[in-house]
């Protein structure tokens, strides 16, 4: 680990100050920053092997960490490392949405997220210890994992879409605890997907109390599609909250801002918990469209949680394929963010099946039009070609504006996350522009009162919430003593470049990007350094008053 003096920045921290707009030198010695001066100052301090970064007078953030990310396994490609550093992230947090691959052999997460997280390459089975171990000097960036309820239910219980016994629900807890003991910085729940759709409020509660004990956080994938949807998926949450006693986090919260801004004022004020305030915080993708695997909003989940052969042959088989299209396929109207026109506002973003390469970039009804078949045979005849390894960018009923999106990520309990998903030819371009877009849309562009942030509403944004929220220990600020994760952002320049039509655009604006003390990122390219880790939680976290 070598030091580094890093010249001429404009220190930004994370709990609200840029030092006066005034030019500093910062110290970098063992990882960790060791003094902030006046620039200029402390040129005769830095050992005389330190290696210098000129800073020519760009801000200097803590490095952004992404609070829900769906990079973990795909951290190992090159072309992933590059598309997270030039948006400033050095940190991922993974085990999203109730679907991860430890604990176990992480072999149905590889099977159901096939189109999601694809493989990882560095876990071979085990436990959240051995996940963690994977990430241990091996990329640039730092990964923190959530034990997944979904994979914990799955472990225990199988295909079963029954309650657990008592005994299956004790070693769920357990495999909990164990998590949570290796490291885990809590624990995921995927309500719309399955194995997760199956489990009751009452089973949550459970696995979510050693979660309180150990001071970590329960982040939630709401029951019921999130949009007009989301009351009910924040109510049961805050119940699970105020019943176990901790704290917990909303994840992807994408619905209109008065949903949004009264369902979390609702959290504070204990209105969704028996009068009992709830500790909340939520985090938000920059953009109006959604993306997941096609089978979860077209196809039932009483099918879907079997193994993919038995689901093809379902698909395969004419009678149970018609009674899927004159019986299902009708419901679909009412899933909350499609609608009776649903072939129009799914996009292939990644088709596993050669023979449909084609269709990236189209619309289902688009594809089926050009295919010359109707759109829900179209999709069925994907998803068995492709052995349902298929990923869709999902339009909704109301897309929201750029100021609707600044309202709701401007709220203080907002964290930075991206949702970002790496698999597939035509991806959402969220995965390439999140944190550059925050920044662009939030302090570059005024959308209003109540919708703008300053840069030190950016750094707590896009850092040092998700640092806290998550036990990340001395990360999220740049301040004498902390983790030298920082990010060099040129103010007049940084901007997002993906689209929704050409979705692998990189960001602009930050070419400087140090972990834990050693550049990762020197001058827009990769340096080929890999001193990222397996983040494990800090110490205990104080107890919240939820319950």
């Amino acid at each position: 680990m070598s030091d580094l003096l890093i010249r001429e920045v404009v220190a930004v921290d994370g709990d609200g100050e840029v030092r006066g707009g005034e030019a500093s030198d910062v110290l970098v010695v063992d990882g960790r920053i060791a003094a902030i001066a006046p620039a200029g100052s402390l040129a005769r301090d830095a050992p005389a092997a330190a290696a210098v970064v000129e800073g020519d007078g760009r801000l200097l953030l803590p490095g952004f960490v992404d609070a829900h990310s769906h990079a973990s396994g795909r951290v190992f490609d090159a072309d992933v490392q590059l598309a997270l550093l030039r948006q400033g992230v050095t940190s991922v947090i993974a085990g999203q949405d109730g679907v991860g691959w430890a604990p176990g052999d992480g072999a149905y997460a590889t099977e159901y997220f096939a189109a999601i997280d694809g493989p990882h390459p560095g876990y071979a089975g085990g436990g959240v210890a051995e996940l963690l171990a994977a990430h241990d000097g091996t990329t640039p960036l730092n990964v923190g994992y959530l034990v997944p309820a979904g994979t914990v239910r799955h472990l225990v219980t199988g295909r079963s879409t029954d309650a657990p016994s008592p005994d299956e629900l004790a070693a769920m807890v357990r495999l909990v605890a164990e998590g949570l003991e290796a490291g885990a910085l809590g624990l995921s729940t995927g309500l719309d997907y399955v194995p997760g759709i199956f489990a009751s409020t009452t089973e949550l509660t459970a696995l979510a109390r050693p979660v309180a004990e150990a001071g970590g956080v329960v982040a939630s994938h709401l029951r019921g599609g999130y949009e007009s949807g989301s009351a009910a998926g924040v109510a049961e949450l805050a119940a699970i909250a105020r019943d176990a006693g901790t704290r917990v986090h909303i994840s992807h919260f994408h619905a209109e801002p008065a949903i949004v801004l009264e369902l979390m004022a609702g959290l504070a004020a204990g209105d969704l918990a028996g009068g009992r305030p709830v500790d909340a915080t939520f985090d938000a993708y920059p953009y109006g469209r959604g993306c997941s695997i096609l089978a979860m909003p077209i196809l039932p989940a009483s099918l879907t949680v079997r193994p993919v052969d038995e689901v093809l042959a379902v698909l395969r088989d004419p009678a149970e394929r018609a009674r899927l299209l004159d019986e299902w396929f009708p419901t679909i109207v009412d899933y909350p963010s499609l609608g009776p026109d649903w072939p129009s506002m799914l996009t292939f973003a990644h088709v596993a099946a050669a023979e449909y390469d084609w269709a990236h970039g189209l619309t289902l009804a688009e594809a089926a039009a050009r295919h010359g078949v109707a759109p829900a045979d179209l999709a069925l005849d994907v998803l068995v070609a492709s052995r349902l390894e298929v990923n869709v960018v999902m339009s909704v009923r109301a897309e929201r504006s750029d100021a609707d999106l600044a309202r709701i990520l401007a709220h203080p309990a907002a964290l930075g996350g991206s949702d970002g998903i790496f698999v597939g030819r035509h991806p959402h371009p969220r995965a390439r522009g999140t944190f550059a877009r925050y920044l662009d849309l939030l302090v570059r562009t005024d959308h209003g009162p109540g919708a703008r942030l300053d840069w030190a509403g950016a750094a707590a944004l896009c850092s040092t919430r998700a640092a806290d929220r998550f036990a990340l220990g001395d990360r999220g600020r740049v301040r004498v003593g902390a983790v030298a994760d920082l990010v060099l952002v040129d103010p007049a320049a940084v901007r997002d470049r993906a689209t929704y039509d050409r979705p692998l655009e990189l960001a602009e604006g930050i070419d400087d990007v140090v972990v834990a003390g050693v550049p990762v990122l020197a001058r827009g390219a990769l340096t080929c350094r890999t001193p990222g880790r397996g983040l494990r939680r800090a110490a205990r976290a104080a107890r919240p008053e939820v319950g």
